[in-house]
């Protein structure tokens, strides 16, 4: 029983993915292709853990940590260039 409800919701955050590809190709503006490509980071490390889950190891623990770092990172860089037009500063 536990196993179907993991390969449900492997099915439903595959299809989030693809709706959230949509709007990172074809969003209105640069801040929800940000929003779409932060989401489909969290959507990521959501469907790694659920394969750990069904495949009863955690050695995607870390996986899961450096996706999550990089996508912040990312996602920080991204709203700096929004907001002030450069990700670093120049001093």
């Amino acid at each position: 029983m536990a196993e179907a409800l993991l390969q449900t919701s492997l099915v439903l955050l595959v299809l989030s993915i693809t709706g959230c590809m949509y709007r990172l190709l074809k969003g209105p503006s640069v801040s929800d292709r940000i929003a779409a490509l932060d989401t489909i980071g969290i959507l990521m490390l959501s469907i790694i853990a659920i394969l750990g889950m069904l495949m009863r190891t955690t050695a995607y623990l870390d996986i899961i940590l450096v996706i999550g770092v990089v996508s912040f990172i990312g996602t920080t860089a991204f709203a700096r260039y929004i907001e002030r037009g450069l990700v670093m500063e120049d001093e």
